[in-house]
């Protein structure tokens, strides 16, 4: 047996060129004690926080592989809510840059993101169409809403009662009530999806968005709880739609379903504000204060309103009154006041239009200190801009503060080049060629150019050649920056351009169907008295399709062609004479490169295969499927018969030229790679992508044995099909508005896993003890006993204390999930020892916590064996007494914290954790009903 082949591993060293991704939302958020200043934007799997001031990145929130569909910063300022692509969660705390917590619940894309006003709860609502409510400080999940029947677009907490608002594709609104989990209401007023949603007027109004121009405005109205039941109620229908018949039947399923009395709130429409925009709404959202309103379509104005508050609204009123007056008492009329009121225009008013210089994808505003609007956008073409709005001006207009631009391209990068000594790094897109510094990753140079296609550096590295879509070739010099020369060299696009290997000339292929041979050389400048270096037309070989791809053999004698018919036709360059035709491909070859030593060409086609040809006959050594999609680029290695491909499916794959064989995949980008380039070292490839990202991927020292990569690669795809197969249900229970929050993942079986280990090392270590106290009885003395290795390792602690210990270490996210994958043969086991650990006053909340799902879920059995009845009576008695310790000393410290508030109140005559006090006291209410519901089960 020979030796196994061994590679050395490519990982990925940097991620640039980007600003802001266009997936997600941008958010204001408050670092080094400053508001109004920095803003976290999504940058593909990371956030990138960017200070708008200088223009520079001051922090990298790094994330894992998926991509950020969503942010929300916490109210305190502290932590910011990242959701992802694959419907995890992460909560990063902004000092440290650390994700402390992840939650993992949703299937799909995460689509909105709300924390309620005191920071204590996450919403979360995806494209699953399910909805999420978090507990981020046990840093668990709470319930599962369902309702909605497509992708869920905004979720709102409300302040005033414990409710929230989610709206849908499904052109449904929907208000849950939270302390009985379930859907009591329904605003049906739409005929299109819900894009946006915002609260108004401290939570008296509500205004929606939807795929037309008009913002609906509805009245929020609280019905009091405390009310005679006998007292009769006017029916309101839910929304004043022209959809008469579906208010009529809701209305007639109210009746029959639910008292009037037993409603919590009433919503009618009021009227609509009409946008300028005549497409649909992609964000609607106040600021912080709720004293300002806008929105945007799928263009690039952004529409300010100003909302009026209480105050000014009866202003407002008194105004309208007294010249209603004046009116009456010229026309002699009696009693104007009856008519006279505001209209929603008048509450809600234009402030002014915000212009962006592309297409707006999201905003974020916020109110300065000193009165002034704080506006930032982020814009499709990889921009941030920042607006300042100064409101005390007669007429506002929005003034632009900054723009983030120079970290990246305007549009996808088209093609890239590396220089000779491996440092600089050439990226042209449709607006502009980039020069960057590969080792500290900054942007060098910015020239403007026509759309380009192709490039290289010339031999020096002091100029770079740029083919261009309409035919023109375009010399720069990069000391200056500017451009020397611009050549019309092809009537149609020059797909492609080859430097020779005596590094003279080049040669461009063109949609023309000729391929042109070209010459450097000094021409004397009239500018001055030095030459400058100029490129010359030598020779032209016409072929009869149009020419996509060009490249020389090392040695300089052939010339290999790609064209549009799907051959790949080879010339010798000295004759232009025809050498061999390589057919095969289904659909044309879109990149090909020939390896060192001349001895292979490899070919990449749309037809999403790889073929690899001998280049003394032409006969194809092997064809290789490699991508899901297009394989949009192809470069040997130096030196080497290893290569790398490009494909639209968004990887980038090694493969060996000699054994046929896939190496490794580079996963990163998110969408289509369209390019790609290695040093001439072969120690860092950059590819870019769609997702507007350049990355850099770096050749390590550690090997790479193929075997261990295909063992990796089997984990990961089983890790994948893990969670998506069904999700575990609770006997008995049928699928509800509710559910479970968390989902089966390859974590939670882990855990599982872990605490079926720990209580059979506790069986095992039980068994022990017995044999060895009896051999002790047996013998009548003391015999050493052997302590297991794992017990010794953890400081030689008994085997309960090592379960406990198991436990603790759950994710408090994923142990429902986690218990509900534990086999019930195990649960006897956990019971007797949850018994002894609360009896000790370990952990009661977490021991509580897991006790009563575990009660949930296996009742029946639990109840039905005979063997856990002690069991379970010794726990009722044990919970109930260190429950209600552990209760007493809340109360305890919570009498404390209220004596040093009356004594500080007292001292500095100020009132503060008011509002906190009433939400204190409507918890205990609702802790008191909970406990008597605990008593009652146990």
């Amino acid at each position: 047996m020979g030796l196994t082949r061994q590679y050395l591993r490519y990982e990925p060293a940097a991620l640039f060129g980007l600003v802001a991704s266009a997936r997600g939302s941008v958010a204001f958020v408050a670092l080094r004690g400053e508001r109004g200043r920095y803003v976290a934007v999504p940058g593909c799997e990371h956030v990138f926080v960017w200070d708008t001031r200088k223009g520079e990145k001051v922090l990298i929130l790094k994330g894992l592989k998926q991509e950020v569909s969503c942010l929300c910063p916490s109210p305190d300022g502290l932590h910011l809510a990242v959701g992802y692509e694959d419907g995890s969660i992460r909560v990063f705390n902004l000092l440290s840059g650390e994700a402390n917590i992840t939650f993992n619940g949703h299937r799909a894309a995460v689509t909105a993101l709300q924390y309620d006003h005191l920071g204590g709860r996450l919403v979360s609502g995806s494209k699953d169409t399910e909805v999420i409510v978090w507990d981020v400080i046990n840093e668990s999940g709470l319930y599962r809403l369902r309702g909605h029947k497509d992708a869920v677009t905004q979720v709102l907490f409300l302040k005033e009662k414990n409710l929230l608002v989610t709206s849908g594709k499904d052109t449904l609104v929907k208000w849950w009530d939270l302390d009985t989990q379930h859907c009591f209401k329904t605003l049906v007023g739409h005929r299109t999806e819900v894009w946006g949603m915002a609260l108004l007027s401290k939570e008296k109004r509500l205004m929606t968005g939807s795929a037309d121009s008009e913002l609906r405005v509805w009245d929020i109205t609280y019905i009091q709880e405390a009310k005679d039941p006998d007292e009769p109620e006017s029916k309101k229908s839910k929304g004043s739609s022209p959809g008469a018949e579906e208010n009529t039947e809701e209305d007639e399923t109210l009746e029959l379903d639910e008292k009037p009395e037993e409603r919590i709130v009433k919503c009618s429409k009021v009227g609509s504000i009409v946008r300028e925009g005549r497409d649909r709404v992609v964000t609607l959202a106040t600021d912080r204060t709720g004293k300002f309103l806008a929105c945007h379509g799928t263009d690039a104005v952004l529409e300010v309103f100003s909302i009026l508050s209480e105050e000014e609204v009866e202003k407002k009123l008194q105004k309208k009154v007294k010249k209603a007056k004046k009116k009456a008492k010229q026309s002699s009329e009696e009693e104007p006041e009856r008519h006279v009121e505001l209209s929603l225009q008048e509450e809600i008013q234009r402030v002014t239009n915000v212009k962006a210089s592309s297409k707006i994808k999201s905003f974020d505003l916020i109110l300065s200190p000193k009165g002034e609007l704080k506006i930032v956008l982020l814009l499709q073409n990889n921009v941030i801009e920042s607006y300042n709005l100064d409101l005390s001006a007669q007429v506002p207009q929005a003034v632009r503060a900054s723009k983030i631009t120079i970290g990246g391209h305007r549009s996808d990068v088209r093609t890239l080049a590396f220089s000779s000594d491996n440092i600089a790094i050439l990226s042209a897109a449709a607006e502009s060629v980039k020069i960057w510094n590969r080792s500290t990753l900054q942007c060098i140079r910015t020239m403007d150019c026509e759309y380009a296609l192709c490039s290289l550096f010339v031999p020096g590295d002091r100029q770079v050649i740029v083919g261009t879509k309409t035919g023109k070739l375009q010399l720069y010099d990069l000391a200056s920056g500017s451009v020397i020369e611009t050549l019309n060299a092809h009537d149609g696009a020059v797909w492609s351009i080859a430097l020779s290997p005596d590094q003279r000339g080049f040669v461009t292929g063109g949609a023309d169907k000729c391929v042109k041979f070209w010459e450097f050389e000094l021409v004397k400048d009239e500018k001055s008295v030095q030459k400058r270096l100029s490129m010359k037309h030598v020779r032209i070989l016409q072929l009869d399709e149009d020419v996509l791809c060009v490249r020389y053999s090392p040695n300089q004698k052939l010339l290999a062609v790609s064209l549009l018919d799907c051959t790949v036709k080879i010339f010798y360059v000295d004759t232009l004479k025809f050498f061999l035709s390589l057919y095969g491909h289904k659909l044309p070859v879109l990149c090909m490169d020939i390896c060192h030593d001349g001895t292979l060409i490899a070919t990449g086609s749309a037809d999403r295969n790889v073929k690899i040809w001998g280049l003394d006959f032409g006969d194809c050594h092997r064809s290789l499927f490699a991508h899901d999609d297009s394989v949009m680029y192809l470069q040997f290695v130096p030196k080497s018969h290893l290569f790398f491909t490009a494909g639209k499916d968004s990887k980038i794959k090694q493969w060996d030229a000699d054994k046929f064989e896939h190496i490794q995949t580079l996963e990163g980008h998110h969408q289509e790679v369209w390019c790609l380039a290695l040093s001439p070292n072969g120690d860092y490839v950059v590819s870019a992508s769609h997702d507007k990202s350049l990355r850099l991927w770096e050749r390590t020292r550690e090997p790479l044995i193929l075997e261990e990569e295909r063992e990796m690669q089997r984990e990961a795809e089983y890790e994948e099909s893990v969670a998506k197969e069904d999700q575990p249900v609770v006997a008995g229970e049928t699928q509800g508005e509710t559910g479970l929050a968390g989902k089966k993942t390859i974590e939670t079986i882990k855990a599982a896993e872990r605490i079926m280990e720990a209580i059979e090392l506790y069986r095992e270590e039980m068994a022990k003890l017995k044999e060895h106290n009896a051999i002790c009885k047996a013998a009548g003395k003391e015999v050493p006993f052997p302590v297991n290795p794992i017990l010794r390792a953890y400081g030689n602690i008994t085997p309960s204390a090592y379960v406990l210990e198991v436990f603790k270490k759950v994710k408090s996210s994923e142990l429902e999930e986690s218990l509900l994958v534990l086999p019930f043969s195990y649960v006897p086991d956990l019971l007797k020892l949850f018994n002894e650990y609360i009896q000790l006053g370990s952990d009661v909340e977490l021991l509580c916590r897991a006790l009563l799902f575990l009660l949930k879920i296996h009742f029946g059995q639990i109840t039905g064996n005979h063997m856990l009845v002690t069991v379970i009576e010794n726990l009722k008695k044990t919970t109930i007494s260190r429950v209600s310790e552990a209760r007493d000393v809340l109360g305890f410290n919570m009498a404390g914290l209220q004596f040093l508030k009356r004594e500080i109140e007292a001292r500095d005559e100020v009132t503060f954790f008011a509002d906190a006090t009433e939400r204190f006291e409507e918890k205990k209410r609702k802790r008191k009903k909970k406990e008597k519901m605990v008593l009652a089960v146990l």
